[in-house]
């Protein structure tokens, strides 16, 4: 990062407040279309769970490809961050656009009252952009779209209300042939591999030295997976880590001439000649089981023959 003086929240734990009974959590979508329908089980979950919910301006709406206009989009967003009564923000898709708008938000309200927020997939810009730029923990999470009647009881659905009401998470990973034994501690951060290369280079990029990365991605052919690491390793991303969790790169695809790589493949063959944890099938990404990760916060990780332990440090 370049050496720019930027303000940080005032909370001294980096973290926002947890929720308690009758927290108020906006939607909102400042990213792609989210049908009106996606969102309503989710709500109805929140509710059970004892937090109010208050729906944003672009659920349900459209514009091309995407939730509404950029402005539509910001406004929302920014009114989001602005309202002191809202605790967390839970984005109702992901997609594309957030990248669009990031550089309209005003943060001065969030930074004097921090509230969670929480998404994945292009989400990843804003995480990314907040730790850069503010130190301040942020949910890597399920969106509206997880909830439904038949994921409700699931474990990955619960610790989102965990990671909101400030319990303690373990996750655990079977073996891989691909991990690499070892223990570790240090502040997680990353996201979607796609978004991680495409910030390379702004002021939002992931700022990884001393902490442990994670990555995910869906949808990609094989050899843009490997392009896009290399992005990451040729700008020094994986240089100093402290570890790295390889979370699920769901329906990858390959050429008609085959690229002669698993993605297992191609992602063990960046990070082979580094000597910190490496952990494979970390049950966070774009998949039915999408665990809640904390973003910008300090977490314990031990590689065993057995397979990966993680643990959020308190």
């Amino acid at each position: 990062m370049n050496n720019i003086n930027r303000p940080y929240a005032t909370n001294p734990e980096h973290h926002p407040p947890f929720l308690k009974h009758g927290s108020v959590i906006g939607i909102t979508c400042p990213s792609s279309f989210v049908p009106q329908e996606r969102v309503d089980y989710c709500i109805k979950v929140l509710n059970h769970w004892g937090f109010e919910v208050r729906e944003g301006n672009t659920i349900g709406t459209e514009h091309f490809y995407f939730s509404g206009t950029d402005e539509e989009r910001l406004a929302d967003l920014q009114d989001m961050m602005d309202d002191d009564t809202i605790d967390a923000i839970l984005m109702g898709r992901g997609g594309y656009g957030m990248s669009r708008i990031i550089d309209g938000l005003d943060f001065t309200a969030f930074l004097r009252k921090p509230k969670w927020i929480c998404g994945f997939s292009d989400i990843a810009v804003l995480h990314n952009h907040i730790h850069a730029n503010y130190g301040i923990a942020t949910l890597h999470s399920p969106m509206c779209g997880h909830f439904k009647p038949e994921t409700e009881q699931q474990e990955f659905l619960k610790t989102f209300y965990a990671a909101l009401t400030g319990e303690t998470i373990h996750y655990h990973t079977p073996h891989s042939p691909y991990n690499r034994i070892g223990a570790t501690d240090g502040i997680v951060t990353g996201g979607n591999l796609a978004i991680l290369a495409h910030l390379t280079g702004s002021v939002s990029e992931v700022d990884t030295a001393g902490k442990i990365l994670f990555i995910e991605d869906v949808g990609e052919y094989l050899y843009n997976a490997d392009r896009m690491m290399m992005n990451l390793k040729r700008a020094g991303k994986l240089d100093n880590l402290k570890g790295i969790l390889f979370g699920g790169f769901t329906d990858m695809q390959d050429t008609e001439r085959p690229f002669g790589q698993s993605i297992e493949e191609i992602l063990w063959d960046k990070v082979k000649e580094y000597d910190y944890p490496v952990c494979f099938n970390f049950p966070c990404g774009h998949q039915d089981i999408n665990y809640t990760l904390t973003l910008g916060a300090k977490h314990k990780l031990i590689i065993t023959e057995n397979g990966g332990h993680l643990e959020l440090m308190r």
